[in-house]
């Protein structure tokens, strides 16, 4: 039998190319000098940016326009073949662009010509380039917005090394962007090797029809495995083992790092779906989750996670398996 983990790959937010040396961020030589060939990628505060090609290109800009040195709130994304990327953040009232209906699990039509999308809607499309380029500016902006004020006194911080710290303006105090850890587990029945069937669940904010793996943040003092148990225990009710580890992906929303499990459960256990959090837990067939994959909506009750999601490579993974 084909073990998933060998068929899950990177989820589709894991993917870069770019150096994203530490050193580079403070050479300022070299980044003056790479600065007149450099590429800009503009994101709006909702994580927006203009993609191309049916979402499959980024729209970045010639680094001259935006000056004769990188702007002050300008983040290096990275380097690659002589050619930096910078990631600038557009002023809130530069744009009256709708926001894309992502989060009502309705993506927005693609076109050839440039529209303003984001890691949800196109995520999956990019390529390893373009989708770490998008994921890492998404993920630093969403820091900085939030980390304006010095943790220690309260004073007003400025961004240094190219935006990859905040320095407080009274006490020289120094940080860095933060992530929170969050797991998330494909739970099977452990018939065999791999399950023939997989435990998914329906948040209580999700339309009718949209399930997916379990997920929940690791708190201070847990490692991940307990995280693990203890999440698909309060969700669902029930008890896992053969806690096994898959990848992870970034998923700047505003700044989790998801870190993927398997497990297995039984299936006689009573589902109990943690009130006000879950509002549906069930055990799905291998069959049903390949067809429910191939032609979405085609199975009742069934709608998976989108192709972005690290969620989406577990579950295709572990239905391809056999």
């Amino acid at each position: 039998m084909t073990d998933p983990f060998e068929l899950l790959g990177p989820s589709a937010l894991s993917r870069f190319t770019v150096d994203r040396s530490e050193p580079l961020r403070a050479d300022t030589e070299r980044l003056a000098a790479l600065w007149p060939k450099s590429r800009v990628l503009v994101v709006d505060r909702r994580g927006r940016t203009l993609v191309a090609d049916k979402g499959s290109r980024l729209v970045d800009q010639p680094a001259p326009e935006f000056g004769d040195a990188p702007p002050a709130d300008a983040v290096l994304l990275g380097e690659q073949d002589g050619v930096a990327y910078w990631g600038v953040p557009l002023a809130d009232d530069e744009t009256d662009v709708q926001v894309t209906a992502a989060r009502t699990w309705q993506f927005p039509e693609l076109t050839e010509e440039p529209q303003w999308l984001d890691l949800r809607a196109v995520g999956a499309l990019l390529d390893d380039t373009g989708a770490g380029l998008l994921t890492s500016a998404v993920a630093a902006f969403a820091w900085h917005r939030t980390a304006r004020f010095c943790a220690r006194c309260g004073s007003p911080t400025e961004p240094v090394k190219s935006g990859w710290a905040r320095v407080c303006t009274e006490c020289s105090h120094e940080e860095y962007p933060r992530t929170d850890a969050a797991v998330i587990c494909l739970v099977h029945d452990g018939v065999g090797v791999n399950g023939e069937n997989v435990l998914l669940a329906r948040g209580a904010g999700w339309p009718e029809g949209r399930y997916s793996v379990l997920a929940g943040f690791v708190e201070a003092g847990e490692s991940l495995e307990a995280c693990v148990a203890r999440e698909i225990a309060e969700e669902v009710g029930v008890n896992v083992t053969s806690i096994r580890y898959l990848g992870s992906q970034p998923w700047p929303f505003p700044r989790s790092l998801m870190v993927g499990f398997t497990a297995v459960a039984d299936r006689a256990e009573r589902l109990v779906p943690a009130d006000g959090e879950i509002a549906q837990a069930k055990w799905v067939s291998r069959e049903q989750v390949r067809q429910a994959l191939a032609v979405p909506g085609s199975v009742e009750d069934l709608l998976l996670a989108p192709g972005a999601s690290i969620a989406y490579r577990m579950i295709s993974a572990w239905a391809e398996a056999s």
